[in-house]
């Protein structure tokens, strides 16, 4: 009994605050948790890693992971058995479980394994998404939460927060390898070295991923310039990096001065509806110098480079006007271990809490930025932009939980 006690508070403290653990109940409903092997293109990561799928066993619920679902992250098949998990060869059987975690949305063959009323929580990607997907889960009355739109108490995207600092850091690493290469670059190392001109970095937004590719910029030794249309995010970018670096808002001429000498571009401002902001023109990427690499991360909201174009993990770059572009838009899965992490720090907590509580209804109540994540609740639409855009019947989520309250 002591040694058992001992390990889940290990795990335990591993995903949560001290003052988290005081909440934990005795009592939990059981649930089984269904981890399927990604099927979607060069998608590496695992929704659960080994030690958080220990603290949901050790709290009572089943953890169902399909075999090998862990092996493209380097989590090994024996690592999840040794930690209480169910490995599972058959794909119909995971799909049979209570919730349903993933990274990459469910396909449509997949929906058709699921059951009636299951929960999934997953990514939904609304900008490749068409209509039958929602249609497919509103015949099943599944209950659908979007990990992407989940808000925190302070109004910010705890999952996308993690992982947009991977994608940032990872970005730089990107403009590096590309810059030294002997083909794609101009064999030049990106930092700053005695005796040496320094690197020049150019970052197009300064949200969480711009943030991030400075700070590593930074570390680096590069010379930094960013940009954004927002003073307040670039002062606080200043604020939080401890650094009085080159800030400015968007104003062509001046973007196109910096990038004149810039080695590396990265794109990181996102357009609200999809179709990309055009910050940087094809004359702006003319006139950069030969080698020169632009690392385009908001490629899957259509990019902000007007030379950019969709690329691949197995094809990621190509060059205009000598000037080579990485535009792969699943960045994170570059590095599958390290964001299977991020990504399972917060759903363990989530399943462990979802387990203390008398279903999903509670948390949904409770829990205004969960139900920002939520669009599908027994299988009718709750995002009313979802609705408008495929022509669905449309519910308000808070009219529909008022039985509960």
């Amino acid at each position: 009994m002591g040694k058992k006690k001992t390990s889940h508070i290990y795990h335990s403290q591993q995903l949560q605050p001290k003052e988290q653990l005081l909440a934990i109940k005795e009592k939990h409903n059981n649930f089984t948790i269904g981890v399927p092997k990604e099927t979607i293109l060069q998608e590496k990561r695992v929704a659960l890693v080994p030690s958080a799928t220990s603290l949901l066993v050790e709290n009572g619920s089943r953890v169902l992971i399909q075999r090998d679902a862990g092996l493209p992250a380097n989590f090994e098949n024996r690592l999840y058995s040794e930690n209480g998990a169910e490995l599972i060869d058959s794909t119909a059987e995971i799909y049979q479980a209570d919730i349903i975690l993933k990274v990459a949305p469910p396909t449509i063959d997949e929906i058709a394994l699921m059951k009636e009323r299951q929960i999934v929580i997953s990514a939904m990607h609304m900008r490749a998404q068409k209509k039958e997907y929602f249609t497919a889960l509103s015949k099943k009355r599944i209950t659908a939460i979007s990990y992407e739109h989940i808000r925190n108490g302070s109004n910010e995207h705890p999952v996308l927060h993690s992982i947009s600092e991977i994608v940032g850091n990872t970005a730089i690493l990107i403009g590096a390898e590309y810059l030294s290469h002997p083909k794609w670059g101009r064999g030049k190392m990106l930092g700053g070295f005695s005796g040496i001109n320094p690197s020049e970095v150019v970052i197009i937004g300064a949200g969480t991923v711009g943030e991030s590719a400075a700070r590593a910029a930074l570390g680096f030794g590069a010379m930094v310039k960013v940009f954004d249309n927002s003073i307040s995010k670039l002062r606080q970018l200043q604020n939080n990096i401890g650094a009085r670096i080159f800030t400015s808002i968007i104003q062509p001429d001046v973007i196109s001065e910096a990038l004149r000498s810039a080695d590396v571009l990265i794109g990181a401002m996102y357009s609200p509806n999809s179709n990309g902001i055009h910050v940087v023109t094809e004359s702006m990427v003319q006139k950069m110098k030969s080698g020169s690499v632009i690392v385009d991360v908001s490629i899957d909201r259509g990019g902000c480079v007007e030379t950019s174009r969709e690329t691949s993990h197995s094809k990621p770059v190509y060059q205009v006007h000598n000037v080579t572009h990485y535009c792969v838009p699943n960045i994170s899965s570059r590095t599958p271990h390290t964001a299977s992490y991020a990504l399972s720090n917060y759903f363990a907590p989530f399943l462990l809490s979802l387990a203390q509580r008398s279903g999903i209804n509670e948390m949904l109540l409770k829990d205004k930025g969960l139900r920002k994540g939520l669009y599908l609740y027994n299988g009718k639409v709750t995002m009313e932009h979802i609705a408008k855009k495929f022509k669905l019947p449309f519910q308000d989520i808070e009219l529909l939980l008022a039985a509960f309250g």
